[in-house]
């Protein structure tokens, strides 16, 4: 459906431009489609605060109306992915909280987690160094991962005397490791070196640090070139289908792919494979 052919009304409730976003907790920047999100605290390993993670809540949750931004890349700045949150900023405070206020900030926490997933905007994440605690998570969040040989990945929560079962773990790493090696990791909060993490799927694949950036970069906009209302379906459906039976799945496909006929982007591919020629695709 083009643009004038739609209600401005509509439009203004359901589209939103998000390149000129102005961060507070972290740099955002949009080129070419492609959304780079870089946690900036380098000095300290990139933790995360009270503040950032409602900021990154609230962005992840925006991008569901973003017209300009068709693919994500979280990284880390300084060498580092994220170290988790931050001890002063955030484990400090939580020891004198009640219960209705821990639950509120755990709540906080997950919502996050939500806001990757239901966002159509795959996320690829570029993980060097230490990847800890809630970066674990977020990597884990992310639709992809590249990593590099010398990424440490740690669920650390048992070692701080908490449980695994923190921001959708226990539900979301066995489908991506496996359960025995989610459990290995989630019991032991042990780090989980680059080679062995590619080696359980944990990874999509290692670079060298210097191309990390540059490589998912180039995957991002790889992604972000293709039928992108079709790639936000096949993420949908991807996480959907966690809680569907074979045959819920299969007809929730059916009804998902004959939606994606209807688009422009369909009959473009179509005219393009006829004329031999590479597609050029939309998004609508």
């Amino acid at each position: 459906m083009t643009e004038s052919r739609v209600d401005p009304a509509l439009l203004a409730g359901n589209r939103k431009r998000l390149a000129g976003y102005q961060a507070q907790h972290f740099v955002w920047q949009v080129e070419s489609g492609v959304a780079t999100l870089t946690l900036n605290r380098p000095e300290r390993k990139n933790p995360l605060t009270f503040d950032s993670y409602a900021e990154l809540r609230d962005l992840f949750h925006q991008l569901k109306w973003a017209e300009d931004v068709h693919a994500v890349v979280l990284v880390g700045a300084g060498g580092n992915f994220c170290s988790g949150g931050d001890v002063h900023e955030i484990i400090g405070p939580l020891i004198q909280l009640k219960a209705p206020e821990l639950l509120m900030f755990t709540r906080m926490t997950g919502e996050l987690v939500k806001a990757m997933r239901a966002c159509p905007q795959p996320i690829v994440a570029a993980v060097d160094g230490v990847c800890a605690g809630a970066g674990a998570i977020m990597a884990m969040a992310s639709d992809l991962r590249l990593g590099t040989a010398r990424s440490k990945t740690a669920f650390l929560f048992n070692r701080v005397g908490l449980a695994g079962c923190d921001m959708g773990a226990c539900a979301m790493l066995p489908r991506i490791v496996g359960q025995g090696r989610a459990s290995d990791l989630l019991y032991t909060g042990r780090s989980l070196g680059g080679e062995e993490g590619e080696r359980w799927g944990w990874f999509n694949r290692l670079c060298e640090p210097a191309a990390l950036l540059a490589e998912a970069q180039a995957l991002a906009k790889q992604i972000a070139d293709g039928p992108t209302f079709a790639n936000g379906i096949t993420k949908t459906m991807l996480h959907q289908e966690w809680a569907m039976t074979i045959e819920q799945a299969i007809e929730a496909e059916a009804q998902a792919q004959a939606l994606c006929m209807l688009t422009e982007d369909f009959g473009r591919a179509y005219r393009a494979f006829v004329a031999k020629q590479k597609p050029t695709f939309e998004g609508n």
